[in-house]
């Protein structure tokens, strides 16, 4: 039995359901994941130069890109930041990047994760798009626990053509997704 990847298995078998379930007639219609934007904050981190580094390393290891550094846009006297202070880690991952950590995220990743019962439902904006949290970056199979500094959080969004969250959920739960059933999010 081959391997057969996510980005490949969109392309031929769920692009087709979806446009089958849908009754969608014009082929650029079928939703789609047009991006995957993954965010780490790291302003606790402004004068260790090596931990940032650390973290910044980890990202890009997760990833399988080198993130860009965001500067804070204002001084915050109260958390002692200045304008133009590293305080975030950001990477937009698109094409086969974007597929592959799709399908680490949802096979690899998100079962390991502790009392995990799906994701929420609620976490849809209003234009079809999704974003998770994950409360430690260590989960992910290719950081060494020993290795890695302190646990660190991250923000994936997945963003899609779709403005329908009803579409958007679809598709990702043909992609594999794990998300929470129904009845379980109305309580």
């Amino acid at each position: 039995m081959s391997y057969i990847s996510l980005k490949d298995r969109y392309e031929t078998e769920i692009s087709k359901k979806l446009e089958k379930e849908l009754g969608i007639k014009n082929k650029m219609a079928i939703p789609r994941v047009e991006k995957v934007v993954v965010n780490m904050g790291i302003g606790d981190l402004v004068k260790n130069k090596e931990g940032s580094k650390s973290i910044m390393a980890d990202l890009a290891t997760i990833i399988g890109q080198k993130p860009s550094v965001r500067p804070a846009k204002i001084s915050v006297a109260g958390f002692n930041v200045r304008e133009g202070m590293p305080v975030g880690l950001s990477a937009t991952l698109r094409g086969k990047r974007m597929y592959d950590f799709l399908e680490k995220l949802f096979t690899i990743v998100l079962p390991r994760l502790r009392d995990f019962r799906g994701l929420s439902l609620k976490s849809f904006d209003g234009s079809g798009n999704y974003t998770m949290g994950i409360v430690e970056h260590i989960v992910f199979p290719e950081i060494d626990i020993n290795k890695a500094g302190a646990p660190r959080g991250l923000e994936v969004t997945i963003v899609t053509n779709t403005n329908d969250i009803e579409e958007s959920k679809k598709m990702l739960i043909l992609m594999g997704m794990p998300l929470e059933k129904e009845e379980e999010s109305e309580k």
